[in-house]
């Protein structure tokens, strides 16, 4: 397995390298300062929200009765994880000392487990990754530094190599010219639009996976192509505080903030921008994750109010709305922090250190608890599912593997067994 240093750093003589560490000891504190306020916010923990109906039942068919346990445990992080992805054989962990770790997918053979743990990160960032997703052979991850960096990913050698940083050399010379470019940021400075200037929280990629979505704390989300990583587009002032989640649909961006608000843009065809095209508002703190059913019709957020609301899409669109209400999903004892879909499940991660499981009724109107699955010591930050198939032993049902990382820098791997309805 390599190891490759990202390759962002440049030669100064020691009169420029002063005051270099000067600006970088400034910088570090401004952003751990940043990092402790908004991680504070999204752990804290407020009262649910009694005017929400509850979807879980209490009387679970015999049908629906699952099995998990626990598979083992992946410990060489030395920090908090902040985010996980799944490639075709791989398990990617990022954590905020900026160490990118490879894990295999298939945890059957505890040989290649023994040997992966013993392995050295593949990447060392030096700065905080916040956020990843996987295109094809590329690595897209969100950083502290307000960069997206992109990282070529080979699979056989288990290898990655930073290819570049966006806002590309180009992206920033072409906006250079033109007044119309700038931005009025913090502190009555200026910058083109193309620059995130704060933490990039979160990533997703549309369906054809033609583009990619970054949000930031700086309150705005971005539009960016794969083919050539091309900025097209940035939605500045797109939230009162926070970004801290985005998610993609075949035909709207939903984004999430610390403004506890949830907003739905879309862009028509023929369209170059995005526009606002509803505000969901219900939840009474920050909002943390977001998450979508296959089809797009169900949206899931979870925030500090402990509450996971179920939102469904309006045919019709009544009384204008696109997302309307349909219940809340209860049982964490803390702030939600990461929510995760595969096919009719839903799964969950709270401050209160323990995953929950959700299935969804055939009639999509009720919710059936499933689990809780628990052995985290800190509150987990970040989900990934895999579908592991039918199990031969077990006909009429489904196996997922479930990886969760922590705050407590571990990432341990479940098995879920749910039988068909």
């Amino acid at each position: 397995m390599g190891f490759f240093s990202c390759p962002c750093t440049r030669t100064l003589n020691n009169s420029s390298r002063h005051k270099q560490e000067k600006e970088d000891l400034s910088l570090s504190s401004q952003s751990q300062t940043t990092i402790d306020h908004f991680d504070t916010k999204s752990l804290s923990s407020q009262p649910s929200l009694p005017s929400v109906p509850s979807l879980t039942s209490h009387s679970q068919p015999p049908s629906t009765t699952a099995n998990h346990h626990y598979v083992t445990t992946f410990k060489s992080h030395t920090s908090s994880i902040f985010a996980l992805t799944l490639t075709p054989k791989h398990l990617i962990s990022a954590s905020s000392d900026g160490q990118i770790r490879i894990w295999p997918s298939d945890v059957s053979s505890n040989l290649s487990l023994s040997l992966s743990s013993s392995l050295p990160p593949i990447a060392l960032c030096g700065t905080a990754v916040k956020t990843m997703v996987v295109h094809g052979d590329k690595l897209f991850t969100g950083h502290q530094d307000h960069k997206i960096r992109v990282w070529k990913l080979d699979e056989e050698q288990k290898t990655i190599k930073c290819v570049v940083s966006l806002p590309t050399i180009n992206d920033r010379i072409m906006k250079l010219v033109f007044a119309k470019n700038y931005v009025k940021i913090r502190r009555h400075r200026r910058c083109t639009w193309v620059h995130h200037v704060d933490a990039i929280s979160a990533l997703a990629l549309s369906k054809d996976g033609s583009l990619i979505y970054s949000g930031s704390w700086d309150r705005t989300f971005k539009v960016w192509r794969t083919s050539d990583y091309k900025c097209l587009e940035s939605v500045w002032n797109a939230h009162d505080d926070a970004i801290s989640a985005i998610a993609v649909s075949h035909d709207c961006v939903y984004t999430g903030s610390a403004d506890r608000k949830i907003k739905v843009w879309k862009r028509h065809d023929g369209e170059k921008k995005h526009r606002l095209v509803d505000t969901l508002e219900k939840h009474k703190s920050a909002v943390n994750a977001l998450a979508l059913s296959a089809d797009g019709s169900v949206l899931y957020s979870g925030a500090c109010d402990r509450s996971i609301i179920v939102w469904e899409k309006q045919v019709s669109g009544g009384e204008g709305r696109h997302m309307a209400v349909a219940g809340a999903l209860r049982g964490h004892s803390k702030a939600i922090l990461c929510i995760a879909v595969a096919d009719d499940i839903v799964f969950s991660g709270s401050a209160d250190k323990t995953i929950r499981i959700w299935r969804r009724g055939i009639n999509g109107k009720s919710y059936f608890s499933l689990g809780v699955l628990e052995g985290h010591k800190g509150p987990i930050k970040c989900l990934a599912v895999a579908l592991e198939g039918c199990i031969s032993g077990n006909p009429g049902g489904t196996s997922y593997l479930v990886y969760s990382g922590s705050l407590d820098c571990e990432i341990k791997v479940w098995k879920l067994w749910v039988p068909f309805l």
